[in-house]
């Protein structure tokens, strides 16, 4: 099954590079990361839905949440801390306009293994979330994604298996489309192949964006 290219970056891209993106590639998608959150305080993304909608791109919202290790991180992985964070995410969700049902992907940079508490804070968030009426998803490591996706069978996975992460060149603009589940996991509704990839614009103040490229099984992962 072939998939739905997409690409995702911490800060936002730009809206010449979008623009360009959207008009001379195969895109179909790009992660909309929600802040401020717990471990990603920069807002560049936010207010800025509707118009990336209506230029025609499909969104993956990310809220970067409690994680286990990093200098830059909260480090607060608990139930309790699990269930606010959700109300949270639905909070800044339900401000960003997204409709009921709309998904969010929790961000857990953290690999293996799948443990308390760390078992205990995505239950109590992906809870907290569908309380608030949105879908619950998770970005994680593939060695963690049949856990996770065990542990709660109606999380959308989007999970990473990247070859480098060293920043390097991507050629051209004829995205990858792979099936997600050559990620190893064949349950995933989203795989990140790529990540710190240069990609070539001729157009925008930035000519070579760094993002992180991905396949879905959708072209609006969001999509309900």
């Amino acid at each position: 099954m072939a998939g739905y290219a997409g690409i995702d970056r911490s800060e936002f891209l730009g809206d010449a590079e979008l623009i360009g993106l959207k008009a001379n590639s195969n895109l179909s998608w790009c992660g909309y990361y929600l802040a401020p959150a717990p471990s990603h305080g920069d807002t560049s993304w936010m207010g800025r839905r509707a118009a990336l909608e209506a230029a025609g791109w499909g969104l993956a919202p990310i809220y970067v949440g409690q994680q286990l290790t990093g200098r830059r991180s909260s480090h607060d992985v608990t139930g309790p801390r699990g269930a606010a964070d959700g109300r949270d995410a639905v909070s800044l969700m339900s401000a960003e306009g997204f409709a009921p049902g709309a998904f969010v992907f929790l961000d857990l940079e953290d690999g293996a293994p799948f443990t308390a508490p760390r078992t205990d804070y995505v239950a109590a968030w992906t809870a907290a979330v569908r309380a608030g009426g949105y879908g619950a998803g998770v970005y994680c490591s593939h060695d963690l994604a049949i856990d996770v996706h065990v542990s709660d069978p109606a999380i959308r996975i989007w999970a990473f298996r990247v070859t480098t992460t060293q920043t390097h060149p991507f050629p051209g603009l004829n995205f990858p489309t792979s099936d997600p589940a050559g990620c190893g996991y064949p349950g995933a509704f989203a795989w990140q192949l790529g990540q710190n990839c240069q990609v070539a614009l001729t157009a925008g103040a930035n000519p070579t964006p760094i993002v992180d490229i991905s396949t879905a099984v959708a072209p609006n992962p969001s999509a309900p």
